[in-house]
């Protein structure tokens, strides 16, 4: 059973429920805050690696995405330069929708070996068509050391807010913690999932030591979660923490770790935007029903 199956059945569970995300309103939506602010996030955001320019089709199906998790309450967008033209589609869908205010627009940046760095980053400025960023991340430590300067000079200029570091890879969590110790930062982004646990060990309780704002990638794991449960139907006791489909069951399980602010699962369609941030109304799961979640897991 694939996901858009899974998405059917799990609205025909629903109406059996004394819940229904897609009828809530949007200030329902939970957000928690950014450390050391007043400035709050909703816990479901938007990742657009497979955001990229194409014919019309493509583009109208991207715009109608974009504009669902806007109407849906949903606010932070993380990109990068690298996400083939990403950026610049965003841009002009941003433009487009006249959003660009009601968004928090992350991007990353990195400096290659001829030194480039700077330069990359002011393209992100020009393909966003924005003259401040809201974060912008050293994208899997490339060039942390003489980035992070570069992103310091532009927070105080006014033209980024927050700075911050990201990783995807399991084999560079030694390193992250390292920089995590050397360098003030306001985020880390980090990959973390239901089967993907290896940085609640460390990163996250040092995130939480620090006041650095997480912002969880991967969160489906790519779709192996799905895989993984096939085409099991959700467990009775997932009602308890408001869960009508296994995308609302993992993304739950990642935003209610204390020190993740914001998952940001990849989204293009919009059935999937509404689906995802179901996640962020109701409940979550608390400290006994996550160890389930993870029981349950590890168990198929």
């Amino acid at each position: 059973m694939n996901r858009r199956q899974l998405i059917k059945q799990a609205a025909g569970a629903a109406l059996s429920l004394n819940w229904n995300p897609l009828q809530a309103k949007i200030q329902n939506v939970m957000h928690k805050t950014i450390p050391g602010t007043s400035e709050i996030l909703p816990v479901i955001g938007l990742g657009t690696n497979r955001y990229s320019v194409g014919n019309a089709q493509h583009q109208a199906r991207l715009r109608q995405a974009l504009q669902t998790f806007h109407e849906h309450g949903g606010t932070l967008i993380d990109t990068a330069p690298m996400y083939r033209g990403s950026e610049i589609i965003l841009g002009q869908l941003i433009k487009t929708l006249n959003i660009r205010e009601q968004l928090f627009i992350a991007t990353k940046a990195d400096r290659a070996a001829d030194n480039n760095g700077p330069e990359r980053l002011a393209n992100s400025f020009a393909q966003l068509q924005t003259d401040r960023l809201d974060l912008v991340q050293s994208h899997n430590l490339r060039g942390v050391d003489s980035m992070l300067p570069v992103l310091r000079e532009q927070q105080l200029a006014g033209r980024v807010r927050y700075v911050g570091i990201t990783t995807s890879r399991e084999n560079q969590f030694a390193e992250f913690l390292d920089v995590m110790n050397k360098y003030p930062l306001d985020f880390i982004q980090v990959n973390y999932s239901l089967i993907d646990r290896k940085a609640a060990e460390h990163i996250l309780p040092l995130a939480a030591d620090k006041g650095i704002a997480v912002l969880a990638n991967l969160p489906l794991s790519r779709g192996a979660l799905f895989k993984k449960v096939g085409d099991r139907p959700l467990p009775d006791w997932a009602a308890e923490f408001n869960c009508t489909s296994w995308a609302q069951f993992f993304l739950k399980y990642v935003i209610s770790h204390p020190a993740v602010n914001c998952a940001i699962p990849g989204m293009t369609r919009t059935r999937h935007v509404i689906d995802n941030l179901g996640a962020a109304l109701g409940r979550l799961p608390d400290a006994t029903q996550r160890r389930r979640q993870e029981q349950y897991i590890d168990g198929l």
